[in-house]
C-alpha cells in the first residue's frame, strides 16, 4: 500500500446521530505469533451485518493485514460504513509517549512504530528489538519486559522491572474495563500469561499503515470524531468472558473465534442511542485511549440476548 499524506481532510458525515449507524462491525483478534499460526492464539476478524457474522482466520500479520486493506476498500466502494475493533491497545499510560515521541498523542507513538518495527511475510517481527530501543530513553531498566527468546536481548529484561519515574502499570481504561473474567494486562508486558505488549507493537503500525493509505476515510476513536465512513476502535472482548466461554462449551470453538464473532454481533444489535453510550468516552486521555465498551459490559452482554 502506498502512503497518502497526513494531512489529507478526513471525510465527515452530515449528523452524530447518523454516525452512530454502521452497516458492517468487524471485530480483530490479533498475535504476535513468530512464524504462520493457525486456530488457537492466531489472527481471527469477525464481520457482522445484516446478513449474519462471518468469521476469518489468517496464518501470519501479511496476510491479514492485505485482507484488512481489502474489507476497508469494499466498504468505501459500497458506501457502507465500517467500525473495527482491534484488541490491543492503542495506547500507553500517560507520560511514556511523550519521552519517546516529543509529542503528546498516541497517534504520534504509531507513528513511531511504523517507521521501526519490521514484519516478514513469513511472521517473523523484530518487536522485541524496538522494545529494547524504547526502553532506552528511560531510566533504569525501561517499562518493557518479557524477552520469550532464548537470545539475550540487551536492555530488555525477562523478568518485570521497577517502572521508571512518573509512569504507571495501567491505563485508565484498562482498569475501568476490569470485571468477572476482564482484567486487561499492561502493555508493557511483552511475554507470559495474557501478555498483550506484543500484539501491541506489531498491531499499531498495520492500523496506521491502513489509516494512511485510505487518508481522509479513517477516523480513530476516540482520537477523532468516529464520524468518518471508517472508525477504528479498540476493543476487549473480555468483557463477553461469560458469553464467550458459554459459547465455546456449546460449540467447541476455540475461544479467539468464539469472542469475535459474540463481540461483532453486540456491537451490530446496539441501538443507535445505545452505541452513543459506547463511543462517548469519559476522559479518554489523548495519550491513553480508551476501550470501547470499558466499563459497559451489561450493555454488550444485553445485546446478545
Amino acid at each position: 500500500m502506498t502512503r497518502s499524506s497526513t494531512s489529507t481532510p478526513l471525510t465527515i458525515w452530515p449528523s452524530r446521530a447518523y454516525a452512530m449507524i454502521f452497516d458492517r462491525i468487524a471485530i480483530l483478534d490479533w498475535s504476535a505469533a513468530k512464524g504462520p499460526k493457525r486456530g488457537k492464539d492466531s489472527i481471527w476478524l469477525a464481520v457482522a451485518s445484516a446478513f449474519g457474522c462471518a468469521a476469518s482466520n489468517f496464518a501470519t500479520r501479511y496476510t491479514a493485514e492485505i485482507a484488512l486493506a481489502k474489507l476497508i476498500n469494499d466498504a468505501i466502494e459500497k458506501k457502507h460504513r465500517l467500525l473495527l475493533g482491534a484488541d490491543f491497545a492503542f495506547g500507553a499510560p500517560t507520560g511514556f509517549i511523550p519521552q519517546l515521541t516529543g509529542q503528546t498523542t498516541a497517534l504520534a507513538w504509531w507513528g513511531w512504530l511504523t517507521e521501526r518495527i519490521k514484519d516478514t511475510p513469513e511472521n517473523v517481527s523484530n518487536y522485541r528489538d524496538i522494545a529494547a530501543q524504547m526502553n532506552r530513553h528511560f531510566s533504569g531498566d525501561g517499562p518493557f519486559w518479557g524477552n520469550g527468546e532464548k537470545v539475550q536481548i540487551n536492555d530488555l529484561p525477562r523478568l518485570k522491572p521497577a517502572l521508571p519515574p512518573g509512569l504507571a502499570t495501567h491505563r485508565v481504561t484498562d482498569l475501568a474495563a476490569r470485571g468477572p473474567g476482564s482484567s486487561p494486562k499492561p502493555v508493557w508486558q511483552l511475554a507470559g500469561a495474557g501478555a498483550v505488549g506484543a500484539q501491541v507493537l506489531t498491531g499499531l503500525p498495520v492500523l496506521e499503515r491502513l489509516r494512511q493509505h485510505f487518508a481522509g476515510q479513517v477516523s480513530v476513536w476516540p482520537f477523532d470524531p468516529p464520524t468518518t465512513p471508517i472508525v477504528f476502535a479498540e476493543v476487549y472482548p473480555s468483557l463477553l468472558a461469560d458469553a464467550v466461554r458459554r459459547h465455546c462449551a456449546d460449540t467447541c470453538m476455540v475461544p479467539d473465534e468464539a469472542q469475535v464473532r459474540l463481540l461483532a454481533t453486540s456491537l451490530f444489535r446496539l441501538t443507535p442511542n445505545d452505541r452513543e453510550r459506547l463511543l462517548t468516552a469519559p476522559d479518554a486521555q489523548p495519550e491513553e485511549g480508551w476501550i470501547l465498551g470499558a466499563g459497559q459490559s451489561r450493555v454488550l452482554q444485553a445485546a446478545l440476548g
